[in-house]
């Protein structure tokens, strides 16, 4: 069914290699870039830019993670264990959503990202590092995904861009299995969404499989730069990334305090 939302496919290609080839470098899902230039370029609506994002989100991940599985950079155990503690922090995040001071939070995750984005700078990820899972670091596998979970539950953000730092920083692993992992943990995440936005009617079906196949092109491109780069080389790109997000959600929270 056609409808306004139906946009150029030149646009949506765009769109799609862009965030392909930042999800196969960073190991994110790439919804944080999609959902801005889909509303951007686009003019789709904020809840149906995330529908179709999340859409989108599946083919890429699946490319990325063969990327990195490929060079045995996927901890499959660790992304079960996340996506464990992520599921159910979702539905505790969209209990709560409205129920807390969102903005708050979000002023909050800024200064997390911003911690994460200097601590970035400083440490040089060891790619010989091995995670070696006993009863504390499950528990705190867990709770990662958990907090994780709740945060993209009440502020709609992607799993990757909190679990990629927080594998190299708190648990010491290799910046390119912390990527691999994290797209690994992000595709029963997506493709539950997917199916639950499916039923809301909340996905630009046409749409996502442009961005999401389009992204298929350049995820394995993205990957292979990051194994290709050294790793303080590619930590501090990542922090310069970060620092570029964290611009982007200054403006959105300043926007949304003033319409409160």
């Amino acid at each position: 069914m056609e409808t306004e939302h139906r946009r150029p496919i030149f646009a949506l290609i765009g769109i799609g290699l862009l965030s392909g080839f930042l999800s196969g470098m960073f190991g994110i899902g790439g919804g944080i870039v999609i959902v801005p230039l889909l509303v951007l370029l686009a003019k789709f609506p904020r809840k149906l830019a995330a529908g179709t994002s999340l859409g989108a989100i599946v083919p890429a991940a699946l490319v990325g993670v063969a990327s990195y599985a490929a060079v045995g950079n996927v901890d499959w155990l660790v992304a079960l264990i996340l996506v464990v503690g992520s599921v159910i922090g979702a539905q505790v995040g969209a209990h709560l959503l409205h129920k807390l001071p969102v903005l708050a939070i979000r002023w909050a995750f800024i200064v997390f990202l911003a911690a994460v984005a200097v601590s970035l700078f400083l440490v040089v990820p060891s790619r010989d590092a091995q995670l070696q899972l006993d009863v504390l670091p499950i528990i705190g596998l867990v709770a990662l995904g958990f907090a994780t979970g709740v945060l993209s539950g009440i502020l709609g953000v992607g799993g990757g861009i909190i679990i990629v730092p927080m594998l190299i920083l708190l648990f010491g692993q290799s910046d390119l299995v912390a990527k691999g992992t994290s797209l690994a943990m992000m595709i029963p995440t997506a493709i539950s969404g997917t199916i639950g936005n499916l039923r809301r009617k909340n996905v630009d079906i046409v749409a996502s499989l442009i961005v999401g196949l389009s992204a298929c092109v350049t995820t394995a491109l993205g990957a292979a730069a990051a194994i290709a780069l050294d790793p303080r080389t590619a930590s501090v790109i990542f922090g310069a990334f970060l620092l570029v997000l964290i611009v982007r959600l200054v403006f959105e929270a300043i926007k949304q305090g003033h319409k409160e």
